[in-house]
C-alpha cells in the first residue's frame, strides 16, 4: 500500500478542481447523466436511476478537500487512493478529438479531475 505522502502528492496533482467548482459541477445535469450506480446500470438524473459512484465520490472529495491533512482518517486516505487510481486509469482511456462535451470528461470531473486543466 502506498504511504500517505505518495497519496497526498498524487491527490494534489490529479484532483485539480476546487471544492466550490466541483460542488457547482455536481449540481449539473451533465454530472448526473454519467457513471455507474451500485446496480451497475448507467445513472441518469432524469430517470431516477440513483446516484452514480463517481457523483457520490465527488461529494466525498469536497469533504476531504475541506479537511486538514493532519485530520484525515484511514477512510479518507483509502478514498483518496481510490480517487487517484480511478483518475489515472480513466485518463488513459481518453477518446480522440475534442473531449470538451464528452461523457469521458464528465465522469472524470465527477471524480474531481478536469482533463482540460492539464
Amino acid at each position: 500500500m502506498r504511504d500517505h505522502d505518495e497519496i497526498w502528492n498524487e491527490w494534489k496533482r490529479l484532483v485539480n478542481m476546487a471544492p466550490a467548482t466541483l460542488e457547482k459541477w455536481l449540481a449539473t445535469d451533465n454530472s448526473n447523466a454519467v457513471g455507474d450506480t451500485k446496480s451497475g446500470a448507467a445513472s441518469s438524473g432524469k430517470t431516477g436511476g440513483g446516484e452514480s459512484t463517481g457523483h457520490k465520490s465527488g461529494r466525498r472529495i469536497i469533504e476531504i478537500k475541506h479537511t486538514a491533512k493532519e485530520a484525515l482518517g484511514d477512510e479518507d486516505w483509502a478514498h483518496m487512493a481510490k480517487v487517484v487510481g480511478y483518475i489515472k486509469r480513466h485518463a488513459k482511456q481518453r477518446p480522440e478529438g475534442d473531449v470538451t462535451e464528452t461523457h469521458w470528461r464528465y465522469s472524470l470531473m465527477n471524480w474531481g479531475h478536469d482533463p482540460l486543466k492539464d
